[in-house]
């Protein structure tokens, strides 16, 4: 009998083709700039769309962000998301200096995109993540990259201090009242009727928040493209010399590339006399800043909000912490420490708050005294005949009591 065998029919398998991706960056908004990510864009659209083993995944490009951080960068972040996603198996990008110039996000970027099979390849270098001399070369090359940023960001900043010597802008800031034209700053006519407003409200005895809630009603908006003035918007008009015509600059500095601190003595300020067209007289500015002065001892020291440095106040005798306390009518304050009337009847003299905030004043200066306050202050010892103010510098400021007075000496380490 014939011997009959079933014969199956192997259909061959169809190779499985790899999602690609493609990352693109440029980290300053600029014509030329614009046209190399439009290039770059082209050129990887038509490099992956062009190889029959690869399927498109897009290009995402983020365009005037640096790269010092992934954090910062939408289209990066987006892209990873869609890695984590499986919507793709291969990142390509032109170089690791485009990837990320910061070698820690670089790192962890790549081994978290090799630990769920995504492969990246940076062009320039050669490098794929997959190799198995991938990370080291990485390792390598992006501290190599990352030199090179912090050196780019000193010599930026070395022109910039050179042009503040000469008196050149760095950057056109927007401010309330003017308008940049090329680099001279410019009058508009009816915000600085409003900045005239603000000053003349002020004088008048009228409250930041007050001022702000009149400016809203108006229906006046900020440069900022705020829908209403904030009472610190009206705090920053009121106390900004740069109304009266002058530029100062190096107001503040960089501590790092995505953050700023205010410049108070750690570096060089340069200030251009009648830099451009003034909105309020010099007196008239003045005279703003001499209310604040005033009204800050009024707000430090006012019933609703007892004192700024509540807490702050420690007993040097025994060690427990100071209360503020106030005769009836609150005619009198003074601080008493806690322990005075407990069971450790500590017999410590109490201390006038005015001369409490005398001293405050003359370690810190009355200019923005409660935010200085909660910055710069540790804690404050009270003693029978003087008191210690303990910076959170480490530095110590002493203070010694002197016939109902007070005498100051100067910061001294301890």
């Amino acid at each position: 009998m014939p011997k009959v065998t079933r014969l199956e029919v192997v259909m061959p398998a169809l190779p499985v083709r790899k999602k690609v991706a493609a990352y693109a960056r440029v980290s300053v908004d600029t014509e030329s700039l614009k046209h190399s990510l439009s290039a770059q864009i082209s050129h990887y659209s038509n490099l992956i769309q062009s190889n029959p083993e690869w399927e498109y995944a897009g290009v995402y490009a983020d365009e005037g962000i640096t790269g010092t951080s992934a954090q910062i960068r939408p289209r990066f972040q987006q892209m990873v998301a869609d890695c984590e996603s499986g919507k793709i198996d291969i990142v390509l990008t032109k170089s690791i200096s485009r990837f990320a110039r910061n070698t820690v996000d670089l790192l962890a970027t790549v081994r978290h995109l090799r630990e769920i099979g995504v492969e990246v390849r940076f062009e320039r270098e050669h490098i794929n993540t997959f190799t198995a001399d991938g990370e080291v070369m990485l390792s390598i090359l992006a501290s190599f990259a990352e030199q090179e940023s912090l050196s780019l960001s000193q010599n930026l900043k070395w022109a910039v201090r050179k042009g503040y010597e000469q008196g050149k802008p760095h950057a056109h800031l927007k401010l309330f009242g003017y308008r940049w034209v090329g680099n001279d700053r410019i009058i508009v006519p009816e915000e600085a009727e409003i900045v005239r407003f603000i000053f003349s409200e002020y004088l008048a005895g009228k409250t930041f928040a007050a001022i702000a809630s009149e400016l809203d009603e108006m229906g006046v908006r900020p440069v900022t493209g705020k829908e209403k003035f904030h009472p610190m918007s009206v705090r920053g008009i009121i106390s900004n010399e740069e109304y009266t015509g002058c530029q100062i600059y190096q107001q503040a500095y960089a501590i790092s590339p995505h953050k700023q601190k205010r410049n108070q003595g750690e570096l060089p300020q340069y200030r251009v006399d009648a830099h451009h067209e003034a909105i309020i007289d010099p007196e008239i500015f003045a005279a703003a800043q001499a209310m604040r002065t005033e009204r800050g001892k009024l707000n430090l020291h006012s019933r609703w909000n007892p004192s700024a440095y509540t807490g702050m106040v420690w007993c040097g005798k025994c060690g427990g912490k100071a209360g503020l306390h106030s005769t009836q009518k609150g005619q009198f304050r003074y601080w008493v420490c806690n322990q005075k009337k407990g069971n450790s009847g500590c017999d410590a003299e109490n201390w006038r708050d005015a001369d409490l905030l005398n001293a405050v004043q003359a370690a810190l200066g009355e200019d923005d005294l409660e935010r200085k306050l909660k910055r710069r202050v540790k804690r404050i010892v009270l003693f029978d005949d003087h008191l210690e103010i303990e910076m959170t510098n480490g530095r110590k400021w002493n203070g010694t009591k002197s016939k109902g007075h007070t005498r100051y000496d100067q910061p001294k380490n301890v």
